[in-house]
């Protein structure tokens, strides 16, 4: 793995929901937007609260809150849509407020399973002064199932 590849891995994009900060490698994140209406579309897993159109292309809205246990709670005008691309598609998280990007060093990440075995959508944890950093993993926050679910509905195969 060459330096750029390295450290392409340790950035991450930090978001928060209600107090605990969130993050996703950074790779991963086409860019931020202000929060617009979602439409919802019938038959779509309960994980996915509807779509947006970004620029003409329909968008599945995953609710990160519902996937991380979290309090659920009605969009507000100043959320933030985080748009990254799993292994399969382009999706979009309502998320709280973007925090920025952090560059980690190795030392500073642990593996989730070491820390958090039953947190299945959490890759990893990372330390910053005196909080933790829950690192998403974007690709398991939809099932295979609630990919065919969603492609049948939006009449679409996924990317």
């Amino acid at each position: 793995m060459n330096n750029l590849q390295r450290t392409e891995l340790n950035q991450i994009l930090v978001f928060t929901l209600d107090e605990p900060r969130y993050a996703l490698n950074l790779a991963a994140v086409e860019r931020v937007v202000r929060a617009v209406e979602i439409t919802p579309l019938p038959k779509v897993p309960q994980v996915v609260q509807g779509v947006i159109n970004v620029q003409g292309q329909i968008v599945p809205v995953v609710d990160i809150r519902k996937r991380l246990n979290l309090p659920a709670r009605d969009l507000r005008p100043d959320d933030q849509f985080i748009l990254a691309r799993s292994s399969r598609r382009l999706v979009a998280l309502v998320v709280d407020a973007v925090v920025g990007v952090r560059a980690l060093a190795e030392q500073d990440l642990v593996s989730a399973a070491q820390a958090l075995p039953y947190a299945a959508y959490i890759h990893s944890v990372a330390r910053e002064d005196d909080r933790l950093i829950l690192i998403c993993n974007l690709d398991q926050f939809l099932s295979p199932m609630e990919e065919r679910m969603l492609a049948e509905t939006s009449s679409e195969s996924p990317e």
